[in-house]
């Protein structure tokens, strides 16, 4: 199975349509289409299904596609590499970040190495621990952003000179606007919005046994998410503080949790991970950054 085969799977899966992707790629339909068979043969599986002006991806080819986007993306990340291996004025960096306030720390950083190597290239990736620790341990990061204690048997780590405070988002015209922290009392009863990943690991930090008498509405990845439908009247979101808007214009506010509940901020490395030069310059930057 090469590369090339791949990336016209790729295509057509994207595209959903042979003759559009064979002229993204700049071949002929035929040899799409000839490509494509060699790949289901090779296989021992059918990996479309053909409609009258689509094809659509069965199951092994879905299976497919999802293991075809990681292969590619490794292929384009080595390749890119060896390039700029002897480039120095830039090269390429792969981040997997999560939701804090502190990635501006992280993108000032990013603004002052880039005076030093103008060619730098950044690529960004967001979410939670599972979703960049995954692409990280299959080669397809230099660093993720995480906002838990990373695995030390696994990954090296920097810790962000700042903390992030935990709090709960509501409309303003809520009475629970008048109070200037939020208890577990005060959480009892109500629909809270919060990311499946820190009500299992952070919230019980904060409230002990008293988790069981909280109620989760919805789940969320995304803070901003959540805070369109804690505008709505739908519940009450539990964040960090300064990834919402909640400005006097916004139409929300923010309440810190008491006593305070925190999170550190690290970002990860695979362990024994030969970095490319950029990313090992690129990382004593940031040493030297988060230290001064």
């Amino acid at each position: 199975m090469e590369i090339r085969m791949l990336r016209y799977f790729l295509a057509v899966a994207r595209e959903e349509n042979m003759t559009r992707a064979a002229e993204q790629l700049h071949v002929t339909q035929p040899t799409l289409s000839k490509t494509l068979k060699a790949l289901e043969d090779e296989l021992g599986e059918k990996l479309f299904t053909r409609h009258s002006f689509s094809i659509r991806l069965t199951e092994e080819g879905v299976l497919l596609r999802n293991r075809a986007e990681d292969l590619v993306g490794m292929a384009d990340k080595i390749a890119q590499e060896f390039v700029t291996l002897d480039d120095i004025k830039g090269g390429d960096i792969y981040l997997g970040l999560a939701e804090s306030y502190q990635i501006r720390l992280l993108a000032r950083a990013i603004r002052e190495f880039r005076t030093q190597y103008p060619a730098l290239r950044y690529h960004i990736t967001s979410g939670d621990t599972e979703q960049v620790t995954e692409k990280l341990d299959k080669g397809l990061l230099d660093f993720a952003v995480l906002v838990e204690e990373p695995d030390r048997a696994r990954y090296e780590a920097l810790i962000f000179p700042r903390t992030d405070i935990w709090g709960l988002v509501f409309p303003a015209d809520n009475p629970l606007a008048e109070k200037k922290a939020i208890t577990v009392d005060d959480l009892i009863d109500l629909p809270l919005f919060c990311s499946e990943q820190s009500w299992k690991n952070d919230l019980p930090r904060w409230c002990g046994d008293r988790m069981q008498e909280l109620r989760l509405e919805g789940s969320f990845r995304l803070s901003y998410n959540g805070s369109l439908f804690a505008m709505e009247g739908l519940g009450y979101l539990l964040t960090f503080e300064r990834l919402i808007d909640t400005s006097p214009d916004s139409g929300l506010v923010f309440r810190p949790l008491t006593p305070t509940l925190e999170n550190k901020l690290y970002l990860v490395w695979k362990k024994y991970q030969t970095l490319s030069p950029i990313a090992e310059r690129f990382l004593k930057h940031l040493q030297t950054s988060f230290t001064s």
